[in-house]
């Protein structure tokens, strides 16, 4: 168990716009005119948003992107030790989600500074919203596997992922990443891809697995890419349809009833229906 202490300096993870520079917060604005360093995943894009905002950054401006993250982090932290207040920001959305900042907030955390964040755009959390999928029970899977075994197994993994899946992919392997998807999910599964989220050429294409397979197939799809997968639909089987399972642990030693609740506890089904419809079978 561990809690932030009361020292003067701060990590502050901050959500940057996905597109369009009005979505910025005003703590967003703030933070990046008074921060004593500015850790930005690529600076370049950092300049362009202080431009379109406005604002002149205060603050050390250092780079903080994936190949140079380990080595930044001690000075990071030294800053922050020191009474800094330490701003990161990435390219667009929260840092830390499928972008640099988790290693560093994990490594002020081990040492009880003070870690804090300025909420804002989510490229994850707005694609679900306008998936038109169900929003109260999901999850995240960062991007999706590049190599075709890898990816096999991964969609293997949602075949019976109930919760609504949201990923991102490179808007060159969407269409095939859809296609292997129908061949593992099946052509029925909803889902929709979203592109470009709040910037000018937004899109949100919507459909079953096969549409949108279709649809990436005969298109030179551009730009930021979001998927939403709809959960697995799954029918518990028929008690009937268990009664051999649990006769073959009888045959094995096992109680009967022993047998069934094991069977149905596994299976999701009811334990005495199981019971008694192995009781049938058996006679």
């Amino acid at each position: 168990m561990s809690g932030d202490v009361g020292s003067g300096g701060v990590l502050l993870l901050a959500a940057t716009p996905l597109g369009d520079p009005e979505d910025a917060s005003a703590r967003l604005r703030n933070a990046l005119a008074t921060a004593h360093v500015v850790a930005a995943e690529d600076t370049r894009r950092l300049a362009r948003l202080a431009a379109a905002l406005g604002v002149v950054v205060g603050g050390t401006v250092v780079s903080f992107y994936e190949d140079v993250e380990r080595a930044r982090i001690p000075r990071l932290v030294d800053e922050v030790r020191g009474g800094a207040t330490v701003l990161v920001v990435t390219d667009a959305g929260m840092p830390a989600v499928s972008d640099p900042g988790y290693r560093l907030v994990a490594a002020c955390v081990a040492e009880g500074l003070r870690v804090r964040c300025l909420p804002g755009p989510s490229a994850v959390l707005a694609a679900l919203a306008v998936s038109g999928l169900p929003t109260d029970r999901f999850c995240f899977e960062g991007f999706a596997p590049r190599a075709d075994g890898k990816r096999r197994s991964w969609l293997t993994t949602l075949a019976t992922e109930e919760r609504t899946t949201i990923f991102f992919e490179s808007p060159r392997r969407l269409a095939s990443l859809l296609a292997v998807a129908v061949e593992v999910l099946g052509a029925g599964r909803p889902g929709a891809v979203c592109r470009e989220l709040t910037k000018t050429h937004e899109e949100v294409v919507r459909g079953s697995l096969g549409e949108l397979a279709a649809w990436a197939g005969e298109r030179d799809v551009r730009g930021e890419v979001t998927v939403v997968l709809g959960g697995a639909v799954l029918t518990a089987p028929e008690p009937d349809e268990l009664a051999d399972e649990v006769l073959a642990l009888v045959a094995g030693g096992q109680r009967l009833k022993d047998a069934a609740r094991r069977v149905a506890t596994e299976r999701g089904v009811s334990t005495k229906a199981l019971y008694e419809a192995a009781l049938r079978a058996r006679q």
